[in-house]
């Protein structure tokens, strides 16, 4: 046989003739079994695969080949099908061709593809399992628990693997790539990618404008970690606020928070000349006016303003003003004793629930949050609604004779008396406008004059209640309640009597009811939040930006967009002109939507005015 495969014609094939018929070779079996070779001399076909690795002595093969197609030859085109189809699948044939291929194929060739098939498939099984950490992390999943082997992203990968056969093979071999530091370096590789990708949006910026705001906590094993934002407005006018990471600091100093920020600026490539506004929270650290961050920030960059933040704020302002009256102080301390009892105490959770008649949806009692002392509303209201079903649960549990009887007996003292409930409804009084107020200033799209408004309605809204009216008006609510509850009325407390050294010979005033004493209270209160809006909301950066937005507001040039080195007085006043005959505004927020709706031609007319917004 030669060395190459052999298809004649098939009319140049001999035919098998019996006594009655004479039958013919079919063209179609060369295209169904392409192995088979025509020997012109012996007038029979061969596997032409068999054949070529009988030569090379293969034992295995001789033991178990097929003479009819490795030496005699095959003939009998009557039974050709059947036999050709049989020979095909058995193992002799399979082999020569193996056999075959892994002659014809360099040994270093083969190896280099057995490679590349294992990286391939490797590489494959890397992107399945890093979609896997992905999907998990974005959903905020945890990716193990204390055993590998039994958390979300193995089982996550076991469920795609289910549907790849290569993923299957793979996992059933190794286990690396779910590890506990692969899965550490997934996240790293993500969070790096994510944070370069916002970097390069705010460096493509028309004008490279963006704001820092950074904030301190201790992790659960007592590090200080210092999360970073940067806020910026995108090429559309919208406000965006990304989160960068959190770093550890070994102190938490004004100079190394500042050094922190700046470095963090100097990895992302991203210039100080661009920053145009911080905002932190009040501590001496980041406020400070001569160490604080934000002055250690200023020097490098003088335009960089700084804004306390608006809702942090709010919550000084109301933790302030609560802490500034003992009866307001003392009924909101009851009330978060009453919901950590019903926290920790599974009994009396159940037997509150049996005296509680559920009206519409149902609200447990819960207790208050240490550092948010503007949602404190709703739990306050919700002890005043269910008063009467607390004041039984508490008397039901402190006859049970255990530990928690002790402190029940202890709060049905406090809830028994008028007073507390008089706190509780000049809290409810107060802390309503205040908690719509946080979440109004919490908005990404508030604008400094929107929030000086908000501030200003809240303020004047508290205000106006500083009544003797109002505060009868209250009283009488409390004093009702406690007649309907049969509780302790609401008595004037004992009051001692200042030395003489204090008031000379003057009288001393000392009012003659309760309702005379507990207006001062209230007034107190109302004083606070009065006095405290003014400290907090009085800030000098918080005027500049005032002044920027002013700007864009009524159409005139100020002397302080002169100090920004972006914007170019006299094409902005041209720029102003031509948009405000245009357009007459009520709003920022107005002009970034009509800017936003403009095509890039007309919009490139006012890139001065759109340097003021970041």
């Amino acid at each position: 046989m030669g060395s190459a495969l052999y298809q004649p014609d098939v009319k140049f094939i001999a035919a098998q003739q019996l006594p009655n018929k004479r039958l013919l070779f079919q063209a179609k079996w060369f295209s169904l079994f392409p192995w088979l070779h025509y020997s012109p001399t012996m007038q029979k076909v061969l596997c032409f695969e068999c054949v070529k690795a009988f030569s090379i002595k293969m034992t295995s093969l001789e033991k178990k080949h097929d003479p009819a197609f490795c030496l005699n030859g095959f003939g009998n085109w009557k039974n050709a099908s059947e036999s050709f189809t049989h020979h095909q699948n058995s193992r002799a044939h399979h082999h020569a061709v193996t056999v075959n291929a892994m002659e014809q194929t360099p040994v270093h060739t083969q190896l280099a593809s057995a490679l590349a098939k294992t990286q391939q498939d490797a590489r494959h099984c890397l992107v399945e399992i890093m979609e896997c950490v992905r999907y998990l992390a974005r959903q905020g999943i945890a990716m193990r628990g204390h055993a590998s082997n039994e958390g979300n992203l193995f089982h996550l990968v076991k469920l795609k693997a289910k549907n790849d056969p290569v993923l299957t093979s793979w996992l059933t071999r190794c286990h690396d790539y779910v590890s506990p530091q692969c899965q550490n370096e997934y996240l790293t590789l993500f969070g790096h990618t994510i944070v370069r990708g916002i970097a390069a949006m705010i460096r493509s910026l028309p004008i490279v404008h963006f704001s820092i705001i950074m904030d301190g906590t201790h992790d659960i094993q007592g590090k200080e970690q210092v999360s970073i934002c940067l806020r910026y407005v995108d090429q559309d006018l919208v406000p965006v606020e990304a989160f960068i990471g959190l770093y550890d600091t070994p102190s938490t100093t004004g100079e190394q928070m500042a050094k922190l920020a700046l470095d963090m600026l100097l990895r992302l490539n991203l210039p100080i000349s661009g920053m145009r506004g911080q905002t932190y929270d009040g501590a001496a650290n980041m406020a400070g006016r001569f160490s604080g961050a934000q002055a250690v920030l200023k020097k490098e960059q003088p335009l960089v303003l700084y804004v306390h933040c608006g809702a942090h704020c709010v919550n000084l302002i109301t933790q302030c003003a609560c802490n500034s009256s003992p009866l307001l102080c003392d009924a909101l301390q009851w009330v978060h004793e009453l919901g950590t009892l019903s926290k920790q105490s599974g009994k009396f959770k159940g037997i509150l629930a049996q005296h509680t008649v559920p009206e519409g949806p149902t609200r447990t009692v819960k207790p208050l949050c240490p550092t948010r002392w503007t949602v404190r509303g709703q739990a306050v209201q919700v002890v005043l609604n269910e008063y009467e079903a607390i004041l039984n649960s508490l008397e039901e549990m402190a006859s049970l004779g255990s530990d928690t009887s002790t402190r029940a007996n202890g709060l049905l003292e406090r809830f028994q008396k008028g007073k507390t409930i008089l706190g509780l409804n000049i809290a409810t009084e107060v802390l309503g406008e205040l908690e719509c107020l946080n979440k109004s200033l919490q908005n990404r799209s508030q604008t400094i004059a929107g929030m000086q408004t908000a501030v200003q309605y809240v303020s004047s809204a508290i205000q106006e209640k500083r009544t003797d009216a109002k505060f009868a008006e209250l009283f009488e609510k409390s004093v009702q309640m406690v007649d309907t509850l049969g509780i302790e009325a609401i008595e004037i407390p004992h009051q001692r009597k200042p030395p003489r050294r204090y008031t000379g010979q003057a009288s001393h005033h000392q009012p003659k009811t309760a309702e005379e004493f507990y207006r001062i209270e209230f007034f107190k209160v109302l004083d606070c939040f009065d006095m405290q809006f003014k400290d907090r909301f009085n800030q000098p950066d918080l005027e500049k930006f005032k002044q920027v937005e002013d700007v864009l507001l009524t159409g005139k040039v100020n002397d302080t967009i002169g100090e920004y080195p972006e914007i170019n007085r006299e094409n902005l006043g041209i720029q102003l002109s031509m948009f405000f005959n245009k357009h007459p505004l009520k709003s920022s927020a107005e002009a970034a939507e009509i800017l936003r709706g403009m095509p890039r031609e007309v919009r490139g007319l006012f890139n001065h005015l759109l340097g003021c917004y970041w």
